[in-house]
């Protein structure tokens, strides 16, 4: 029976689960599209379902529980100033999760996980920006 087995351990440890949680939320953030494994994405779904929950709260106790689970500060300033006033009308159901094939070297399951009212150019705005950036400093 499987009483009180209630996620997966994905053959990690849980110090370098808990990182991966930490980037990934993180990754998903700042561009509100990833592609990761099925198992994986499952996973991760009720960690940023609760990130954005405490966004949506948006006082500074919420702010700091968000910022002691995710690595970077830029990230939970996205959370809070951007996704939470998103999705404050929203009761849950804050990402979508949808099947995208087998990978070609094992094939394990692939997912894309995604906020569900995503902002389309948020995904790959940083390199754009960092690009940009370069050129011009030429």
């Amino acid at each position: 029976m499987r009483h009180a087995r209630g996620y997966r351990r994905l053959n990690r440890t849980h110090e370098h689960r808990k990182a991966l949680w930490a980037n990934m939320a993180g990754s998903l953030i700042e561009h509100e599209q990833i592609k990761t494994t099925l198992p994986k994405a499952k996973e991760l779904r009720p960690i940023i379902e609760k990130m954005i929950t405490l966004a949506k709260r948006g006082d500074l106790h919420a702010r700091r529980q968000a910022a002691s689970q995710l690595k970077q500060d830029q990230y939970v300033a996205k959370l809070f100033d951007v996704l939470g006033p998103r999705y404050a009308e929203r009761q849950g159901g804050y990402v979508r999760i949808m099947k995208a094939g087998f990978r070609y070297g094992d094939m394990a399951p692939m997912a894309i996980i995604e906020f569900v009212d995503r902002d389309v150019d948020a995904k790959g705005a940083a390199d754009k920006a960092r690009v940009a950036a370069e050129e011009a400093a030429e």
